[in-house]
């Protein structure tokens, strides 16, 4: 859920940070984009949808990752594209937290997203997982397999298993039939090294999750380091980053661990971080298909260097030079190295020693003044019979190369940095949303979706929906009510006021919140003031979403399938509640959390309905 804002950037800003991201030769001209298959659970930084909430439900114009895939296409048609899930509708399981009970429905499911990708958005899906970081099955994987070529997916290529090494690869060992399937071994955050037995299976190596580095100058550092090691270290010819743009609530979970950041839609204000740049080094000069010449790639004053071929004459050198405290990832630890200034004298054999000049591109990571110099094009370097030698300062990245096509671009700058509206309202009257989501709003557990109403008089024809009705199979603990984050995290004193509609008789129930301290992987021990009714005729104020420390409680006489509307205020240490304009509730102290956002929600996952939403 990391690009959850970027749809809701005006333009030009958002065709500015897309061609950032994907155009060729502009900026991180990137070469893969992976996506969430949507699962409707909790993922990292939120909840992002699914094809089929439902077992009779199909829709291929939910969230955000059609229109992002199709962006990238738009700019860059070779770009390829990868689908995972992290988690699953409820469904799939038949009750149990677990997507192998039945093998032949995950791999339909999966397969009719692959299959909707191409007949509605015409996008061909290249390669798809198997369960981000969690088990796997052989027997699904097999299955899935079987599935997709029965559907004439023979092209799409199988990774696994997007968590470690191992079990996986000594399960392709001795298992022939899914040493046939598995096209790629992915591993997350392999630390530059691979085993053994991924190496004895002859498959494709790759880091297909990396880096999660906050975008700073060290985190370029880490991503400049692990671009070239991942291969002189560990044989992996690709490395993934999670995640590609950081649009999302910077206090969620891992904020800012994105290439660039773009999390202010609200006024257009995003920044080119200089992971952009570090990436360009490689993306500009390389494509996929190109072959990494098998050469001992370890500098002998420390860093590393690769060098890589289109076969056609064309070499490109990526050279690093990174100091370990300037090159710290987020994960694994790193183990102590040195890095030193040296002169390094490269030699061109074979057909290369055909090559007089190499264009020169070069970035330096100043940590001492902060003025770091990035994807800077220097004067073509001699190569005088068949050899040169390069002076090599610490933390620097070089990019040798036959090519002539690298381009840094400079986009006019966007507007300055604005914090979230003080006073932001939505009535979701939208009759043809380009998204299926309101903006701004940040789903944490469930899904709120843009609904039409059909039976409604008029008032509210055009509302938000709270839409998943069981509990999906989870990837992390999500939590056993719904809720939606949107607003400031600095805010103290607000006022909601949002018109509810509970769906479900007996037990159900909704909340409006302000001052809501947490989400993505910790939705579950949330915090703030969460103001509830429920369809029995109660209501109750907690200092928790889980609704275990309750400040008070009452008579509201609000019923289901009837419209109310709910006010909560929030002021210094009290807070006050008020149903229909009228007094309900009022001076509960709230001690902590002193600060967050506001959210609405549902007591559980059940149908509701939210509209005129208010804060102030």
């Amino acid at each position: 859920a990391t690009s959850r804002l970027l749809v809701n950037y005006q333009e030009p800003y958002r065709s500015q940070i897309l061609d950032y991201l994907f155009k060729p030769n502009f900026g991180a001209s990137l070469h893969i984009l992976k996506v969430e298959i949507g699962g409707d659970a909790q993922s990292t930084d939120g909840t992002e949808p699914s094809h089929m909430h439902y077992e009779n439900d199909e829709n291929y114009f939910r969230g955000y990752e059609w229109w992002l895939m199709k962006e990238a296409k738009k700019r860059n048609p070779n770009i390829k594209l990868i689908g995972l899930p992290w988690a699953f509708p409820g469904w799939i399981g038949k009750g149990e937290n677990w997507p192998y009970d039945y093998p032949d429905i995950t791999a339909y499911y999966i397969v009719s997203w692959i299959l909707g990708a191409k007949q509605y958005h015409d996008l061909d899906i290249d390669y798809v997982g198997i369960w981000n970081e969690r088990a796997f099955s052989s027997k699904y994987i097999k299955l899935l397999r079987y599935t997709l070529d029965k559907h004439g997916l023979e092209q799409v290529r199988i990774i696994a298993s997007d968590r470690l090494w191992e079990p996986i690869s000594f399960v392709m060992m001795i298992d022939s039939e899914l040493h046939g399937v598995v096209d790629v071994i992915g591993a997350h955050y392999p630390g530059t090294k691979t085993v053994p037995n991924a190496l004895l299976t002859g498959k494709k190596l790759w880091s297909s999750e990396d880096y999660s580095t906050f975008n700073d100058d060290v985190g370029a550092g880490c991503w400049a380091r692990i671009l070239n090691q991942n291969y002189v270290n560990g044989n992996m010819t690709s490395t993934i980053a999670w995640n590609l743009v950081a649009s999302y609530y910077e206090e969620l979970p891992f904020g800012r661990c994105g290439l660039m950041t773009a999390q202010q839609p609200w006024s257009g204000h995003y920044k080119v971080e200089s992971p952009i740049w570090i990436t360009a080094h490689t993306t500009q000069f390389t494509q996929p298909g190109w072959s990494y010449l098998q050469v001992d790639g370890h500098l002998e004053g420390g860093g590393s260097f690769v060098a890589l071929t289109d076969g056609l004459g064309n070499l490109t050198i990526i050279i690093e030079t990174m100091s370990h405290n300037h090159s710290k990832c987020i994960r694994p630890p790193l183990p102590n190295f040195s890095v030193v200034p040296q002169r390094a004298t490269f030699y061109l054999r074979g057909s290369f020693c055909l090559v007089e000049t190499l264009q020169v591109w070069h970035s330096r990571l100043d940590f001492e003044s902060g003025n770091s110099s990035l994807f800077q094009q220097l004067h073509p370097i001699n190569v005088w019979k068949g050899r040169f030698s390069l002076d090599l300062n610490v933390d620097e990245v070089y990019t040798l190369t036959t090519l002539k096509t690298g381009w840094k671009c400079a986009c006019p700058e966007p507007p300055p940095p604005q914090p979230f509206p003080s006073n932001y309202k939505d009535d979701f009257n939208i009759g043809n949303p380009p998204f299926s989501e309101a903006p701004n709003f940040a789903d944490q557990t469930g899904v709120f979706e843009y609904f039409i109403n059909a039976s409604d008089p008029g008032d509210h024809v055009f509302t938000l929906r709270q839409v998943v009705v069981q509990r999906p199979i989870t990837w992390v603990s999500d939590a056993d009510q719904t809720i939606s984050v949107i607003g400031n995290f600095k805010w103290v004193n607000m006022t909601v006021t949002c018109d509810i509609y509970i769906e479900k008789p007996r037990d159900g129930g909704v909340f409006i919140a302000g001052r809501v301290d947490n989400g993505g992987i910790y939705v579950r021990s949330t915090k703030g003031v969460f103001f509830w009714v429920f369809a029995d005729g109660t209501y109750r104020v907690t200092g928790d979403l889980a609704g275990k420390k309750i400040l008070m409680k009452g008579l509201a006489g609000v019923r289901d399938n009837a419209w109310h509307t709910l006010t909560l205020n929030i002021q210094g240490n009290s807070a006050s509640g008020l149903l229909n304009g009228y007094p309900l509730w009022e001076n509960v102290t709230v001690s902590s959390p002193g600060n967050g956002w506001a959210a609405l929600g549902t007591r559980s996952f059940e149908f509701a309905q939210f509209d005129n939403f208010h804060v102030e």
